[in-house]
């Protein structure tokens, strides 16, 4: 029979010495699945030092096979590595878990250089040979599993064929539970040593709001267990709050340990975990901190549950009852004021709710996107997630990924911002190059397999040679990244056409909008990437090289401004700002993309704008008569209320 299911999570098990992937999803019916994959095998690579006879390293690899499993096999496979042709051997193991002992065993046999691959998890392994994708629909041939599992699951199935994805677009309706503790501590910061739970809200997406209130600081083994079990009746998809990774996951556990109750909220009868990027995995379930999302919210200076709640409007900060942490002991024992501490608790609640539902379209797509699974997308930094992408890509090319290697930071030139004009200045456009680094990337093939180290020789096809800094990439073949971001662009453009034909406000227009702010921000991150020294693919030329071209063309873009008769009153990185001339930029525009080969266009038209003399500071008004102001006290959270407003009348 063939089922078709959305993927939520997924954990691998091992059982009897052989492998097995759980694929967690909700299926057309709505029904909570398990589908179990079993027979697929991990594996690694040994690179082969240049010249040497795979031959050779089979034989060495041989005499040691007493020291591996019985089912172990390899084969010798040809890939390419920074877009150079290499032979590797595929060693395939019974048992993941055996994968960094057999990589560190076998690297010593003579003529192997490393190997690759071998830091790749299972469970990401599974999703990128099969293209399984999280939070996408897919299709797969199951039968029932015969075997009685304690699982919290309407239905397990063992899979008899790998899931393939299908067109559906429109998510299942998930089942959401947010919930916000309170814990009780007169003296310092809540330990849970000492410090007991004496409020638990919850705000269900069904609607539901619940509040589990001690009665006395002694009962909070009660409030754990009540959450417990409102966890198991509303049976969760996804529980979101605010700092839960941070805090209260490992807060409330080691509370529970210490009343003596187990803290299981997984759908498999375990206790959360902390996992890969630090977040807290619950097995079954995607975990949401949405704190991790809120660290991306530039505008929002302090981070708090409040703050990002009312710049998203879900609720605004005058609104809404405020206590202070300091001031929680003393709620919780004036029993006149007990009944606001547990307003704010709930308050709490329904912010987190909010948020989740103004962020999570975004969440979701960037999960598709990317390829992590939910509860890692928002915890994962943003050069991991870009990694995660290339790797896929790097898959489909049958490209080896490069180890991960500790290197030190070595700084390097950024974009050219030129010191505004301080003062008021009417009728001023902003010129802006649209993604302009990826496009630099693009047009000069900027890519580790495109670059040429010194010492080599300049090929046929000739060579793109950056400014300033001299380092060359060669003009043909297409390189790694430029394929991948000229992709990416693509998707984007086509997903903003579909957007043009679909209803604003209707759940298409909602996903698809999501969906291309998810390329977007996975393509402007590729030039990030490059420069990052955590990168696999790190060759810090390619940052160096974008960023003088990026130089390069602002000084060009801003002579030629000044040739025609444009007055140039500021520029940053990748725009500039210019007296407004219609006719004057449309042909410098047009300039511009014959002599450069990048698309500039006017993104802000001015009425009046004011700068100081610093950069990145200016306030500008605009056509309908609002007030467009960066990098001034009005707009940053960690300014007084009245700072922010005297300057805010000051401006107008």
């Amino acid at each position: 029979m063939k089922e078709r299911f959305w993927l939520l999570d997924l954990n691998y098990e091992v059982k009897e010495g052989e492998p097995e992937i759980w694929l967690w999803g909700v299926n057309e019916e709505g029904s909570r699945i398990l589908v179990i994959d079993r027979g697929f095998q991990p594996y690694f690579y040994l690179l082969l030092q240049e010249g040497v006879d795979p031959k050779t390293v089979l034989e060495g690899v041989e005499a040691l096979r007493s020291r591996l499993h019985p089912s172990t096999r390899m084969e010798v496979v040809e890939r390419k590595l920074f877009g150079k042709p290499v032979k590797a051997i595929k060693i395939y193991c019974q048992d993941p878990d055996s994968i960094p002992q057999y990589a560190n065993l076998l690297s010593k046999v003579e003529g192997v250089k490393c190997p690759l691959e071998d830091d790749i998890r299972y469970s990401m392994r599974y999703l990128i040979d099969n293209d399984v994708t999280p939070c996408v629909w897919h299709e797969v041939e199951v039968e029932p599993l015969r075997e009685r599992l304690n699982v919290q699951a309407d239905k397990v199935y063992l899979a008899k064929s790998r899931p393939k994805k299908i067109g559906r677009e429109e998510p299942p309706k998930l089942r959401v539970l947010a919930f916000s503790a309170i814990y009780y501590s007169p003296k310092g910061s809540p330990k849970p040593e000492r410090s007991p739970v004496v409020i638990i809200s919850t705000v269900t997406s069904t609607g539901e709001e619940r509040q589990i209130i001690a009665e006395n600081i002694d009962g909070d083994k009660v409030v754990i267990e009540d959450f417990i079990r409102q966890v198991k009746e509303f049976d969760p998809d996804i529980i979101v709050g605010y700092g839960t990774n941070r805090m209260d996951w490992e807060f409330l556990q080691k509370r529970a340990r210490k009343m003596e109750v187990k803290f299981t909220v997984d759908r498999v009868g375990a206790e959360p975990h902390r996992s890969v990027y630090g977040h807290i995995s619950i097995t079954g379930r995607a975990n949401i901190d949405l704190l991790d999302f809120a660290d991306e919210l530039p505008e929002v200076k302090v981070k708090t549950l409040e703050n990002v709640a009312d710049y998203l409007g879900v609720m605004k900060v005058k609104d809404r009852l405020l206590i202070e942490d300091v001031e929680i002991a003393e709620y919780w024992e004036n029993p006149e004021k007990r009944p606001l501490l547990a307003q704010f608790s709930m308050e709490n609640a329904k912010c987190v709710m909010g948020i989740y539902e103004a962020l999570a379209d975004f969440a979701v797509e960037l999960s598709k996107l990317v390829g992590l699974p939910l509860d890692q997308i928002g915890r994962a930094a943003v050069g991991f997630r870009v990694e995660w992408f290339l790797i896929r890509e790097a898959y489909r090319m049958k490209e080896l990924i490069p180890r991960r290697v500790e290197r030190r930071y070595r700084p390097y030139a950024g974009g050219m911002v030129l010191k505004p004009k301080p003062g008021i200045h009417e009728d001023v456009a902003v010129l802006d190059f649209k993604s302009m680094y990826p496009n630099i990337m693009i047009e000069y093939n900027i890519s580790p397999d495109t670059y040429l180290d010194p010492s080599e020789p300049e090929p046929p096809q000739g060579v793109n040679v950056a400014p300033e800094v001299g380092h060359r990439f060669v003009k043909a073949p297409p390189g790694f990244y430029k394929r991948v971001l000229s992709g990416l662009i693509s998707v984007r453009d086509e997903i903003r056409r579909r957007l043009r034909k679909v209803k604003p406000g209707s759940v298409e227009y909602r996903v698809l909008d999501a969906r291309q702010k998810a390329v977007k921000v996975i393509t402007n991150a590729t030039y990030g990437y490059a420069g990052w020294v955590g990168a696999r693919w790190y060759i810090k030329p390619i940052a160096e090289a974008t960023t003088a071209w990026g130089r390069s063309i602002i000084l060009n873009t801003i002579e030629m401004a000044r040739s025609m008769g444009l007055e140039v009153i500021y520029s940053d990185t990748d725009s500039i700002f210019i007296k407004y001339d219609p006719e004057k930029i449309k042909a410098l525009s047009k300039r511009i993309k014959e002599k450069i080969g990048l698309e500039i266009k006017p993104d802000k038209i001015y009425k009046r704008i004011f700068f100081t003399e610093a950069k990145k500071r200016y306030c500008g008004l605009l056509p309908n008569g609002e007030l467009d102001i960066v990098g001034l006290e009005v707009v940053r959270g960690d300014w007084a209320a009245i700072a922010k407003n005297v300057q805010e009348e000051v401006l107008r």
